[in-house]
């Protein structure tokens, strides 16, 4: 009989922790009872308890949208599509009356962060508040909570809630991230268990390659925002700088053994923060308060001000920060799944996805709570930014490069979206940089609302109070865009404000030639559009040396990389060719010249062996597996929407039954490759020896050297230089040690080998590269073969010990060349492609893959 009550007991224990964990959110909502009855409960509508599984997007979607066509109290709004086509929404909550009255408010809403105006009466104005959701796709409890803060915001009629309303516009964006979230969905909900299943090591929580916390083309939206490559970040940013809210979440999960975790962070690791110290001195742990009775009502554990900086401007939790509202950064452990164990117990979906909710509805009381503080903020924010302009000694920054439109194009583009006003200078510009001619120049003026954003892209940084970073220490967009640029120290003569309608380049119809056509390298988008001539089977040569040649009468120069077109090896009619040029050079904006003749004035004429036909690009690169998912995006991305040609990603273990015919160039970005034993790598080597390109990014160019596949070595450390004794050091401080050696991300300079196939383009040696990684490769002993070079004082921006530039980084190469046979092994220590914004490197990338054919072994 105790038998049989022992087990009656532990069956009903189990039942009462299975309801727990599918109905515990509810009775965190029912204290905001009475609710609407006609209007449905996520679990009406979805047929299951929030918690009980993982809903789809189109589920959320739909939800939502119900919502809005039952009650006058929401209105839903598309602001944008993924590139999977699902939709961007936001659910606009506030009263009827407010919504009726929604222009009114907005256009005061915006009066107030006008520096020109001085509003200080907010008795009347509804404080905005904006709560965004899973920008991590397999983060998922913040969307389940927004579906139980969307009900519960709509449909209750407490009093409480009838007051927030009535206070605050509330935005409620429930997926930044649509395509990660259903690829996580997917997977949990297919391995879920009946019983569910705990193990961390069950196939629910271990998902497969690549993952759901990235978008389709597997970039971090979290660390997009800034860089505004991915399509969801520039809608983001469009709806951002159209309503500027005054408090905005971002709601996130970290490790399954951790806690929860809530502003505010570690104070920044920059020397002068551009945030103003108000933000986090005092608005954060003004917030703290609420979030913190909050979950101490329900028991929850959580911790603040460890582990989570506020360095890089570029978050979700930071953006805002520049822009005079309060960003908060929320962190839930993950149940990873349904339920998973950890040390201190199991931890259940349904009670993430609590934590999110309490702290979703502490977020708007706080904010109505402390709405004149918010706003009084918000309204000295950009009049202190204009303030702080006129005191600094430098009065705005000129840029611009002759020679890469398209590039300036997209640089400008960038800033743009960033609402910085930029201007056509009135004349030519002498700095200590060199001269900047007003044809291709412009001005970015220091005296303007966005003074904080210009700093953040114009400003390099070497010193830091911190050497630990929670991710990249330097972001000077400038040099992500190799743009020459200066600082001004006088204010100057500003020309006509440059738009985005207005920020393209000129091209003149290219008139029929009897001879051929030239269209130069320089230009950011020339390898798109030489792939389009390859596409249409255009016969396309290269110029290896730089010549001068007469067009339209007058001698004009042409550097190595030059694209040669000659009109007697074509296959198409004479009629079809400047038909087919101007088509594809008006969609790149690149200029194209028509030749009359072979002869050149200076340099090589065009019919000679320095011109190089290009073979078409047939690329593959290896996914799957220990490959690095960001880098393997980046690739992706840039072929595929900005060079607008395909590539195959075929996964590591099916390398050894791939046809390599199909291909003429590989690509091995970041990865273990333990699926490439020594019998794949022989296949790989033969493949190249055949006259063959295989380029290698990052620890691929580590692999290649440490599996013998190239005969390059790796950079030494002195034994001089070797301390003879090691130093004792506190046990508590070992983290700040390691985050001294630990290169998180900096610029450095570089010497480029402009005169060879992968440095063709560029006009000036000195390039700035990107770097997080501690790959030291010694410089080639074929001394034509090392590419580029770190220079002997390389640092630009960002943080890194001392001893990395003394004892290695001087001494190594960053891009190595190595033959195999016929073919050649092109060697990136760095990644040129980091985060889909480093324009002024990926044509480094662009040309192993379009002259990598050229490429000879002195």
């Amino acid at each position: 009989m105790k038998k049989n009550n022992f087990h009656s007991g532990i069956v009903m224990a189990f039942l009462l922790f299975q309801n727990f964990l599918a109905f515990s959110q509810n009775t965190f909502f029912q204290k905001y009872q009475p609710f609407n009855p006609s209007l449905p409960t996520p679990e009406e509508f979805l047929g299951y308890p929030i918690g009980d599984s993982h809903t789809r997007h189109d589920q959320v979607v739909a939800y939502l949208t119900q919502l809005a066509a039952l009650s006058n109290r929401a209105e839903i709004t598309e602001y944008g599509r993924t590139h999977e086509n699902r939709k961007l929404l936001v659910l606009t909550i506030t009263t009827p009356e407010n919504h009726g009255n929604l222009n009114k408010i907005k256009k005061r809403h915006l009066e107030v962060i006008d520096h020109n105006t001085n509003i200080t009466d907010y008795t009347d104005l509804p404080i905005f508040i904006h709560m965004a959701y899973n920008v991590h796709g397999n983060e998922p409890s913040g969307t389940e909570a927004a579906l139980l803060t969307a009900y519960t915001l709509v449909a209750s009629n407490n009093p409480q809630i009838l007051d927030y309303l009535d206070k605050a516009i509330i935005f409620l964006d429930p997926t930044l991230n649509p395509d990660g979230r259903d690829r996580h969905t997917n997977w949990v909900n297919s391995f879920k268990g009946n019983p569910l299943v705990a193990d961390k090591y069950d196939i629910e929580h271990n998902e497969g390659w690549p993952q759901g916390r990235t978008n389709h083309y597997w970039f971090d939206l979290n660390r997009d925002l800034l860089l505004a490559v991915q399509a969801e970040s520039i809608a983001r940013l469009k709806w951002f700088h159209e309503w500027y809210p005054n408090v905005i979440t971002d709601f996130h999960e970290m490790g399954t053994n951790s806690t929860f975790f809530f502003e505010p962070k570690p104070p920044s690791a920059s020397l002068n923060p551009v945030t103003p110290e108000e933000n986090y001195s005092v608005l954060t742990k003004t917030f703290a308060k609420e979030f913190a009775s909050d979950l101490d009502s329900i028991g929850s554990l959580y911790f603040t001000k460890e582990k989570y900086d506020a360095t890089y401007p570029g978050y979700g939790s930071t953006y805002g920060d520049l822009q005079g509202s309060l960003a908060i950064l929320f962190e839930q452990a993950s149940s990873r799944g349904h339920l998973q164990e950890t040390p201190t117990g199991d931890l259940s979906f349904g009670f993430t996805i609590k934590n999110q909710f309490v702290t979703s509805m502490a977020t708007i009381k706080a904010a109505i709570k402390n709405k004149e503080m918010l706003y009084g903020y918000q309204n000295r924010f950009f009049k202190a930014a204009i303030e702080k302009a006129k005191k600094s000694k430098v009065k705005g920054y000129v840029f611009g490069d002759t020679q890469d439109q398209g590039r300036t194009r997209e640089f400008i583009d960038l800033l743009i979206k960033h609402q910085i006003k930029i201007y056509k200078t009135v004349e030519d510009i002498t700095t200590e940089s060199g001269a900047f001619k007003k044809e291709s120049s412009y001005i970015v003026p220091s005296e303007q609302p966005q003074h904080l954003m210009v700093k953040t892209i114009f400003e390099t940084h070497k010193m830091y109070r911190d050497s630990v970073f929670y991710d990249a220490s330097s972001w000077s967009l400038v040099n992500f865009y190799n743009m020459k640029y200066s600082p001004l120290s006088k204010t100057q003569e500003l020309g006509k404000q440059i738009t985005e309608k207005e920020n393209r380049t000129e091209i003149f119809p290219i008139k029929q030639s009897n001879y051929g056509y030239l269209i130069p390298w320089d230009d950011y988008f020339a390898p798109a559009l030489l792939y389009q001539l390859q596409e249409n089977g255009i016969i396309v040569k290269t110029a290896k040396k730089p010549f001068e040649i007469k067009v339209n009468g007058k001698d004009k120069s042409f550097n190595r990389g030059t694209l040669l077109i000659p009109k007697s090896i074509q296959h198409h009619k004479s009629t079809q060719l400047p038909k087919i040029l101007n088509e594809v050079c008006k969609r790149y904006q690149i200029q194209a010249f028509p030749v009359e003749t072979g002869y050149s004035t200076k340099g090589i004429d065009l019919g000679s062996s320095n011109f190089g036909t290009i073979q078409k690009p047939k690329v593959m690169m290896l996914v799957k597996g220990g490959v690095s998912v960001y880098e393997a995006g980046e690739v992706w991305h840039l072929l595929e929407q900005r060079m607008q040609m395909p590539i195959s990603k075929v996964p590591e273990n099916i390398f050894y039954r791939t046809d390599l015919n199909k291909y003429n160039t590989i690509i091995l970005v970041s990865g273990r490759y333990n699926d490439l034993n020594e019998q794949n790598r022989d296949k790989l080597k033969s493949w190249v020896s055949e006259g063959n390109t295989l380029i290698t990014l990052r620890t691929a160019s580590s692999w290649a050297i440490r599996k013998n596949l190239v005969q390059e070595s790796f950079t030494t450390k002195d034994a001089s230089t070797e301390k003879t004794k090691t130093a004792r050091l506190n046990y508590g401080e070992a983290r700040e040690h390691k985050g001294k050696t630990y290169i998180g991300g900096a610029i450095f300079e570089t010497d480029l080998d402009i005169t060879h196939p992968i440095g063709y383009g560029y006009h000036d040696r000195s390039l700035p590269m990107y770097k997080n990684n501690a790959i030291w490769m010694a410089p080639s002993k074929n001394r034509f073969s090392t590419v580029a070079r770190y220079t002997s004082t390389p640092h630009i921006d960002g943080y890194i010990q001392d001893s990395h530039i003394e004892d290695y980084m001087v001494k190594s190469a960053t891009i190595l060349v190595d033959g195999i046979g016929k073919g050649r092994v092109i060697l990136f220590a760095d990644n040129p492609n980091f985060r889909g914004a480093w324009y002024g490197t990926n044509k480094l990338f662009l040309n192993s893959i379009f002259f990598g054919s050229i490429v000879n072994i002195p």
